[in-house]
């Protein structure tokens, strides 16, 4: 097993309703949140990177076309976060990618900002070493994203349904399961306000490290 043969898969289709606008194109250190996460998995060990798009795909897509991404589109995006994992699965399975040689997919989403190249590298890491077919992050009482999951877990995933994401996998297998410690996972922008009070206390934090 190298780690070469690790894809990232960044959902990001939905409809950020509660943000009140596209949550991917927020500004967020002088790019956007989307286009900052592409840019910790393309500085990971992952082979690939794979970002679903559903919602709002249009003024998204031209954001992030500079980048080197496989992007692909969620049409059933309104179904939820299950729908857009099934998506990047079966992307991975029949569309693209030789799976005889690939061992895992590493799914993220873009509006965790203190995501970055290094949890990336310790979820690869510990499923290199470790003898674990899952690796999650831990955060508060939570294990979940950005979680790892071996490739044989393919067809689990792909009959995930609503709006949920693999959890209920990680715990169907806990004794499969490895975690890191990825204690600022537990902040998420799910709405403007959140979105604002988060980068006040960022560019309050940068004035005192001045």
């Amino acid at each position: 097993m190298t780690n070469h043969s690790v894809v990232a898969i960044i959902l990001a289709a939905g409809a950020s309703r509660r943000m009140g606008q596209p949550k991917q194109l927020l500004p967020y250190q002088d790019q956007t949140l989307l286009s900052y996460v592409i840019q910790c998995a393309l500085a990971s060990s992952c082979s690939s990177v794979i970002v679903v798009l559903g919602a709002n795909a249009n003024k998204i897509k031209p954001s992030i076309k500079k980048f080197p991404v496989e992007i692909i589109r969620n049409s059933e995006w309104s179904q939820g976060i299950s729908s857009s994992i099934r998506c990047g699965v079966d992307y991975v399975r029949q569309q693209h990618f030789d799976c005889s040689n690939m061992n895992g997919m590493i799914f993220l989403v873009c509006d965790q900002p203190f995501v970055s190249t290094e949890i990336i590298e310790k979820l690869i890491g510990h499923y290199t070493e470790l003898n674990k077919s899952i690796v999650a992050c831990q955060y508060r009482t939570t294990v979940g994203i950005p979680v790892l999951f071996d490739y044989s877990f393919c067809a689990e995933l792909e009959k995930l349904q609503g709006d949920y994401g693999a959890k209920k996998i990680i715990q169907k297998h806990c004794d499969r399961v490895a975690t890191i410690k990825f204690s600022k996972g537990e902040v998420d922008l799910d709405t403007f306000a959140d979105y604002q009070q988060f980068i006040s206390e960022s560019l309050q934090l940068r004035r005192t490290a001045l």
